[in-house]
């Protein structure tokens, strides 16, 4: 069953950034929207002045359910990882952030959606990033290389979060931190709800609840874990801003 949830989720996103592609040669259609949640989720969420520098496929491919920049307060010099970094539109906003003497660099399973990244950083000019092929529960980076880890919207995909979780935690330096927007359930709401008000690709049936999302990051060896609610996507669940250190 989880091999089918990859599957769904890899094709899912694939059409996604071919959809993009198109309508950047002059397609006439909107790329597919590939979560439940209309406008709680996609490039209505980011600064608008962040359009003026960035690739039109960068917004068009953005599927997140937050702004990944503002989530994780990202400082000059540091090194970045974006978890599920779809059409690159947070690894580029997070390398202006961190300027050239820091790094992005972004993971995704999906090699359509990394060609779209890579083509969209060339037309950004950005020189500072990179994107690795690869799963977010097996990021292809040595351990402690990171001091940023950010994603948006990705973490509920996964078919195993606690590996995750544990990956996180074996990337980030002493003293790095998680600045991530997830989808996230009250605790009042079980999962046999969550899959009743959403898909598992549309980023509603594979949530973790509040409770259930802190202790994986402490079971991972996180300190103080926080998440912050900030709009409903589906009832009982919202889009949320979590954040914690590793010791």
């Amino acid at each position: 069953m989880s091999d089918d949830l990859v599957e769904q989720v890899r094709s899912t996103y694939a059409k996604a950034a071919l959809a993009v592609t198109d309508v950047s040669v002059g397609g006439c259609c909107a790329p597919p929207v590939a979560v439940d949640g209309g406008e709680t989720f996609g490039g209505a969420l980011y600064d608008p002045d962040d359009a003026a520098w960035l690739p039109d496929t960068a917004f068009l491919a953005s599927l997140g359910c937050g702004n990944q920049t503002a989530v994780a307060e990202l400082r000059a010099g540091e090194t970045v990882l974006d978890l599920g970094s779809g059409g690159g539109i947070d690894v580029l906003l997070s390398a202006r952030r961190v300027g050239p003497t820091g790094f992005a660099y972004g993971v995704d399973m999906t090699r359509e959606m990394l060609d779209l990244a890579r083509a969209n950083a060339s037309k950004a000019g950005a020189t500072n990033v990179e994107f690795l092929e690869g799963r977010i529960e097996a990021v292809p980076l040595g351990d402690a290389t990171i001091d940023v880890i950010i994603s948006n919207c990705v973490i509920n995909l996964s078919v195993d979060k606690p590996a995750a979780f544990a990956e996180m935690y074996r990337l980030l330096v002493p003293g790095g931190r998680l600045g991530i927007a997830d989808v996230v359930a009250d605790d009042s709401v079980s999962p046999a709800e969550r899959a009743e008000r959403g898909s598992y690709v549309g980023c509603v049936a594979g949530a973790l609840s509040r409770s259930e999302y802190v202790a994986g990051l402490e079971a991972a060896g996180f300190a103080s874990p926080t998440i912050t609610f900030t709009h409903e996507v589906a009832p009982g669940l919202s889009s949320a801003h979590i954040h914690a250190t590793k010791p």
